[in-house]
């Protein structure tokens, strides 16, 4: 079952202007990212999705494959699609989405997805980490409630579960779990998804995710110990970025 590694890409960001092309290690971070997913070695190619020349400039000069996409898609869900649709990339039956600004995602976040749909039989996969109860409390950190067999059941920025008792809070505290946002998916799961139209749960809460939920879709969490550094959404992300490569590859060529 062939992989597609996608990675959407996009200039369009307020938060941190410019974000693809920011540097991260000395080299722009859309580029970081690429070489991650090339280094983690679960997909048979990688692409970057991209509406900017810009980017796509740096990814083909550092010998990536860039994908020249729409400038009107609302995520990079819909950009995923996008690319899957063209004929020269009608032989992969699974897709991975990584998002653009995440230069160290872990291997067990990416095969921990991919697992979901490649061995466990979900439409679709992502992954989770176990998390203390104290991110609850943030409205910028999405959780996941999971029924036994992995299927998310519902993703929210809401504190879920809920703490009704104080009794119980050890075993609330056993069943937080932290979104992480790489998803994967069977080619007509996503297909099916990008099809849909966005559901009200989704746009109160501002997850795109929960509009395949809604739809009846089965998406597999992958859960997963150690939690990622996080994306780069602000100037404060991309400086603890670069004193984390540091960190990691400092003295290295």
């Amino acid at each position: 079952m062939p992989v597609l590694a996608v990675i959407p890409a996009r200039l369009g960001a307020t938060r941190l202007p410019r974000k693809p092309l920011r540097l991260l290690g000395g080299a722009p971070l859309i580029t970081r990212v690429w070489e991650r997913v090339q280094a983690l070695g679960v997909a048979d190619a990688v692409v970057v999705a991209t509406d900017a020349s810009e980017v796509a400039a740096v990814i083909g000069e550092a010998g990536g494959r860039p994908v020249m996409t729409s400038d009107q898609h609302p995520s990079g869900t819909d950009r995923a699609a996008e690319v899957i649709r063209r004929p020269e990339f009608a032989g992969f039956d699974i897709i991975l989405n990584v998002q653009g600004d995440e230069p160290f995602i872990s291997d067990a976040v990416v095969r921990g997805a991919l697992s979901m749909v490649r061995d466990r039989g979900f439409q679709l996969g992502t992954a989770a980490v176990r998390a203390p109860e104290a991110i609850c409390d943030s409205p910028h950190i999405v959780k996941v409630v999971c029924a036994d067999d992995g299927c998310a059941l519902y993703f929210s920025r809401a504190p879920i579960p809920w703490l009704r008792d104080a009794v119980d809070r050890a075993q609330r505290q056993d069943l937080v779990r932290q979104h992480v946002g790489v998803y994967a998916y069977t080619r007509e799961a996503l297909l099916e998804w990008v099809a849909l139209k966005p559901h009200a749960l989704e746009r109160v809460e501002r997850l795109e995710q929960l509009r395949p939920l809604a739809a009846g879709m089965r998406m597999g969490v992958a859960v997963v110990d150690t939690p990622p550094p996080g994306g780069i959404d602000t100037e404060e992300d991309l400086a603890r970025a670069n004193a984390l490569w540091v960190d990691l590859y400092a003295g290295r060529t």
